[in-house]
């Protein structure tokens, strides 16, 4: 009986995955039918599913090859072919490149699958890497490719509906899926517990607006995601130059690049050249204060400050170094003159 209840578990995420490749071929069907609110939604639902087939899989300890295999298949059809089918039925049809780019599109999408799966069995790559995609994942990429037809769809036609102007887009995601351009990897996030309400207002109002107005809502949701391409590259480049932080939690990276700096601080320019001055002024003054102390003890010799008081010869006592000196005649202070 636990063997058979294992086996079951083990089915699930293969079958969510197998939902999620229907999802993504019932969007070529709707579109051929003309009805492209239903081929939206169904590339929609292919992405949720395609989200949840490998957290339930690690969830469940589930986690195969085969589904491995199965998920990089279904994703091929669902966000590449789909996606490319889909927007060559509604706009590029009649144009004479239109298929060439449908082509390039899904020929995209299968390298950048390609290349996932060859990144995940290799060594080489720095810790936090893990923390990011290589490009565009071929779900976003498929919201990305459809956007004009969301805003078609809930503004009516504009330039945005133009052949040339869908087609150029597409190829532009298709070469966002292939860059090396890192985006965030939200698999990795974790989300504080002060911040768990927040999260749930903003999850109300989101499926709010799905139901209010669904395709301006995903439209929006394709504009931030875009919006955090820049974030996503500094925040790469700020983990290759602080290896102090690629071991530690993300909340606490920052405090963990601070630790590692040096603790000794140069003091501030201010005090620390009004110190160099008197220090050189009671160096200057130190042969006429022994000759006044030599005088009132009954001493009429020229004394002279021993060699390690003098000032100029760079010692802890003098402290009247060339140094001193340089600093202070650069930032304009009052030259002291010596007595005669």
């Amino acid at each position: 009986m636990a063997v058979n209840a294992s086996r079951g578990v083990r089915l699930l995420p293969n079958a969510i995955t197998v939902l999620a490749l229907c999802a993504g071929l019932s969007a070529v069907q709707f579109a051929l039918s003309q009805r492209y609110e239903l081929s939206i939604a169904a590339l929609t639902v292919a992405a949720i599913l395609d989200a949840l087939d490998g957290r339930i899989a690690r969830l469940l300890d589930a986690t195969s090859k085969m589904g491995a295999e199965l998920d990089s298949l279904a994703d091929c059809v669902s966000f590449g072919v789909s996606p490319a089918l889909l927007v060559f039925i509604w706009r590029l049809e009649g144009n004479r490149f239109g298929w060439v780019v449908a082509l390039v599109f899904a020929v995209c999408a299968a390298l950048r699958l390609a290349r996932f799966n060859t990144l995940l069995d290799s060594n080489e790559q720095p810790p936090y890497d893990k923390e990011f995609f290589v490009g565009v994942p071929a779900p976003a990429a498929a919201l990305l490719a459809v956007t004009p037809l969301l805003i078609e769809l809930q503004i009516g036609p504009g330039p945005w509906s133009s052949p040339v102007v869908v087609g150029v887009w597409l190829l532009l995601v298709g070469a966002l899926m292939i860059s090396r351009l890192r985006t965030l990897s939200f698999k990795t996030v974790r989300v504080p517990a002060s911040l768990i309400a927040p999260l749930l207002v903003l999850v109300c109002l989101a499926a709010a607006l799905l139901i209010t107005v669904p395709f301006l809502a995903l439209a929006l949701a394709v504009l931030l995601y875009l919006a955090h391409l820049p974030y996503a590259v500094y925040r790469y480049r700020w983990l290759a130059r602080h290896p102090e932080a690629w071991y530690v939690a993300a909340r606490q990276r920052r405090a963990a690049v601070r630790a590692t700096r040096p603790l000794g601080r140069r003091p501030p320019l201010r005090r620390r050249v009004a110190g160099a001055a008197k220090a050189r002024a009671a160096a200057l003054n130190y042969p006429r204060r022994r000759r006044e102390n030599g005088a009132a003890n009954g001493q009429t010799e020229a004394l002279t400050p021993p060699p390690a008081e003098r000032p100029g010869d760079g010692s802890p006592a003098g402290l009247g170094s060339w140094r001193s000196r340089r600093r202070s005649g650069r930032l304009g202070l009052r030259k002291i003159r010596r007595p005669r």
